[in-house]
């Protein structure tokens, strides 16, 4: 099943860890979220990021994301890998297997956003349900 929509980003914390350049640092950022599409819920991810002089960057994370795809609910662990280029964000997810709850119990798949500059993102998923067989061309 391929879903998309956007997410917000409610808040952001950041804070450096270790500076290890004239400009490059490494932080740890906790961030809440708002999604809005085919997935609508909240979600909360936490980011290491190790940015270079030239200010680009790239992180990782694990996201909770908790809401529902149509009318299945339910909340799921993501796993995070991305770069920022000093403008735009962009980064793959992986669902964690073993962390979906309710109706997300058993879901597997992986997906991504593009974030520029600001407080919205969109996003998009591949995920298969264990009770729907195959993946589906588009959300319910």
């Amino acid at each position: 099943m391929i879903i998309n929509g956007d997410f917000e980003i409610i808040s952001w914390d950041e804070e450096t860890y270790s500076n290890v350049g004239e400009r490059a640092k490494m932080t740890r950022a906790s961030v809440s979220q708002s999604f809005e599409g085919d997935f609508e819920g909240d979600g909360q991810v936490e980011y290491l990021m190790a940015y270079s002089d030239d200010t680009t960057a790239r992180f990782v994370g694990q996201q909770w994301i908790s809401g529902h795809v149509g009318e299945r609910t339910g909340s799921v662990v993501l796993q995070i890998s991305g770069t920022f280029d000093g403008e735009t964000a962009q980064a793959t997810w992986t669902v964690v297997d073993g962390t979906g709850t309710e109706d997300f119990r058993g879901v597997t798949g992986q997906g991504g956003f593009t974030a520029p500059l600001g407080d919205r993102a969109a996003y998009t998923f591949d995920l298969t349900f264990p009770d729907a067989g195959s993946s589906d061309a588009a959300a319910e």
